[in-house]
């Protein structure tokens, strides 16, 4: 029987670069959980498991550093990856103070995403995984 394939939970306010996202993760080899809302993230991440959470920061009603901060107080360990414009040294200080693994900045190579994810999910978790990246995005 093979390996369940990796179950990412995205958080992303603007529907369009939600949906390019889980198409772009699945097209990858993942399953994706997408909440329409940001407000029902932490919701979904009590009642499903998942192997990691892709996180924007910028979303109308909570912010994506405020998700990290709700999801930590119930899961310590599950990776999360900001994938966000948000670009500031003070956002990105933010987000790894309250849990994150990674900050990647749009515009970026979805590549980098990917390759985040697979690092902070891998059973080898003895390769360090980049705190920031940026570069060009596929996404745009």
């Amino acid at each position: 029987m093979p390996d369940p394939k990796p179950r990412i939970l995205c958080s992303e306010d603007d529907p369009d670069s939600r949906e390019m996202i889980c198409l772009l993760l699945k097209k990858e080899g993942f399953e994706t959980v997408c909440p329409d809302e940001p407000q029902d993230v932490v919701n979904t991440a009590q009642e499903q498991k998942v192997d990691a959470f892709l996180l924007d920061n910028w979303m109308p009603g909570v912010s994506g550093v405020e998700l990290c901060r709700r999801i930590r107080e119930f899961d310590p360990n599950t990776p999360i990856i900001f994938f966000s414009g948000a670009a500031s040294q003070g956002d990105i200080d933010q987000a790894l103070a309250a849990g994150a693994q990674a900050y990647i900045t749009k515009p970026a190579d979805f590549e980098d995403v990917v390759d985040a994810i697979r690092s902070a999910i891998s059973p080898h978790k003895n390769r360090a995984l980049p705190e920031i990246l940026t570069g060009k995005s596929s996404l745009e």
